[in-house]
């Protein structure tokens, strides 16, 4: 028992400075500790494991999908017109790559999209944060804006077209009515989770209105924010595809949505399936290479990402 007491109070002495307080700097080792094991490390993951964990599973179901489609057609499952062969529609896309216009079709829907998303965008976040902060515009304009949300995007094709003609405003247009609600929508959402305090230790610091709309509350609601925007691009693509087919006209240019339409007026099933991949694959990349790089920096940033 004696020599238990002796070294507790050994290790009391220890725990103080010469002038008898508690040792700062002990202290700060225990804190310094206890937020390391609370930080999640992340650090860069070696290729062959980028390879096997996120490049392999995605090529492995494409080749189960046209080892899976080339059996179908083996078996005649149904008639060649309506099911095209894989090499079929790699015979279309060889021959649209000669001829050169591949890239040209693609550009010229992507170019819309992008820029259409981008006019979305810049109405959107305004819209959302009045929405969000101010309880008179929410209460007349929020419904509204779900409402908008859960309008199919081809019901604005119609009107457009007889407000503005078939040109590219009326492409936009359809594009920021099916965008605008989403990206709105989504900042709300993310605003809603924002914890008040927050907000009252950025008014004590001083920032409030603009200074405190963008220095708190929209780091603060990034997460549903990034969701937003995710959804307002698939809103955008899907309403561009749905402009491109409804309207097409020589004046505005062979984009993927008219392109799958000149497939059904001409009978070309490997036009139409062509037309198809090459609207997914588009849409897949602008996830990959913006959206997917954005949010995995969210998650890092908040100590949520275990690797990358």
């Amino acid at each position: 028992m004696a020599s238990t007491e002796t070294t507790d109070v050994k290790d009391s002495r220890d725990a103080k400075g010469p002038d008898g307080t508690a040792d700062s700097s002990g202290l700060g080792s225990l804190e310094a500790g206890l937020d390391a094991l609370e930080t999640v490390q992340a650090h860069r993951i070696p290729v062959r494991e980028v390879l096997v964990k996120k490049v392999l599973p995605p090529l492995s179901a494409v080749v189960l999908v046209l080892v899976v489609w080339q059996v179908l057609v083996s078996a005649k499952v149904t008639e060649e017109y309506k099911l095209p062969a894989p090499s079929a529609v790699w015979s279309s896309l060889t021959d649209m790559w000669l001829q050169g216009t591949l890239l040209d079709v693609v550009w010229t829907s992507v170019s819309r999209g992008l820029l259409g998303f981008l006019l979305a965008l810049a109405i959107g976040t305004p819209l959302g944060l009045l929405v969000a902060r101010v309880k008179f515009v929410r209460a007349a304009i929020g419904p509204i804006l779900s409402g908008l949300q859960s309008l199919p995007s081809v019901a604005w094709v119609p009107p457009a077209v007889l407000w503005l003609g078939l040109n590219d405003s009326m492409m936009y247009a359809v594009i920021l009515l099916g965008a605008v609600p989403s990206i709105a929508n989504g900042l709300v959402s993310g605003v809603d989770q924002v914890p008040p305090l927050y907000l009252r230790a950025g008014r004590t610091l001083g920032a409030t209105g603009v200074r405190g709309a963008w220095h708190i509350l929209m780091p603060a609601a990034l997460p549903g924010y990034l969701a937003g925007l995710k959804q307002g691009w698939a809103f955008s693509w899907r309403s561009l595809m749905a402009a491109e087919i409804i309207a097409s006209s020589p004046d505005l240019g062979l984009g993927l949505g008219q392109l799958l339409e000149n497939g059904r007026n001409n009978s070309d099933m490997p036009g139409i399936f062509l037309a198809i991949f090459l609207i997914l694959i588009v849409g897949i990349a602008i996830d990959l290479l913006i959206f997917s790089p954005l949010e995995r920096r969210v998650l890092r940033g908040r100590g949520l990402l275990v690797k990358g």
